[in-house]
């Protein structure tokens, strides 16, 4: 699949790549990359141009501010966390892949602290947020979003799990919190774990994404390393 995608792939130019983003694959309808830790994906109150959303609106404007090429918004990463975004070249290829965001499959690779007790499983809750932003769970299905978490441990080491996760349903923060709520924060995480010495990043990564092509319909894979700094967290 991924050599399909990349026959496909217009030739990218090095001149207006964009810093802290790879491009995966480009057509006329979507824009696929992979982002850095660190970056936000959109502007905050804080932030406007350091960010996925402004430098690849440069990037399909090819240096002229008078051309009427740009991307729109289809999901979001926390700024913390690398991988796979999706960006929509036209008004009607985002909607149509916001209506179908949920269908697709979504898998994540995260470093966690500690060990969970069952290495394989699935986590659900309602997720609500309070004045502060901060998003944990409830009871009452009337008060939060029902968010499901799929997991698999891949290995253990002394401090540290590697897991890959399936995302069923996206909400905000949600695998930060419900392995947070587990017992086995994210590693990196200052929000919903321990401010741990010595942890660099936040290590949660979008690795592989499917989705189904706005304009053909047919369904794509987008796959990416997982990032060196798990490896080194995990040994």
């Amino acid at each position: 699949m991924m050599e399909e995608i990349q026959k496909k792939t217009k030739k990218i130019s090095t001149k207006y790549q964009p810093k802290g983003l790879t491009i995966l694959y480009e057509d006329q309808d979507i824009l696929v990359v992979n982002k850095i830790s660190g970056l936000l994906t959109m502007a905050s109150a804080r932030e406007r141009e350091k960010t996925a959303y402004f430098l690849l609106n440069n990037y399909v404007k090819k240096g002229s501010q008078k051309s009427k090429n740009r991307i729109f918004i289809v999901h979001r990463l926390d700024k913390d966390t690398s991988g796979i975004l999706v960006f929509a070249k036209t008004e009607k290829a985002k909607f149509f892949l916001q209506d179908e965001w949920q269908t697709f499959s979504k898998q994540y690779l995260t470093v966690v602290e500690g060990h969970l007790l069952e290495k394989e499983g699935i986590i659900t809750s309602y997720l609500a947020e309070n004045s502060i932003h901060r998003v944990f769970s409830v009871r009452n299905a009337d008060k939060g979003k029902f968010a499901k978490t799929g997991y698999k441990v891949l290995k253990e080491s002394e401090r540290f799990s590697l897991i890959e996760v399936q995302l069923f349903t996206g909400r905000k923060n949600q695998i930060r919190v419900h392995f947070a709520e587990s017992g086995c924060p994210v590693a990196g995480d200052k929000m919903y774990g321990e401010k741990s010495l010595g942890i660099k990043r936040l290590a949660l990564h979008s690795a592989k994404l499917t989705i189904r092509h706005p304009h053909t319909k047919k369904e794509m894979t987008f796959e990416t390393n997982m990032p060196s700094y798990f490896k080194q967290l995990i040994k």
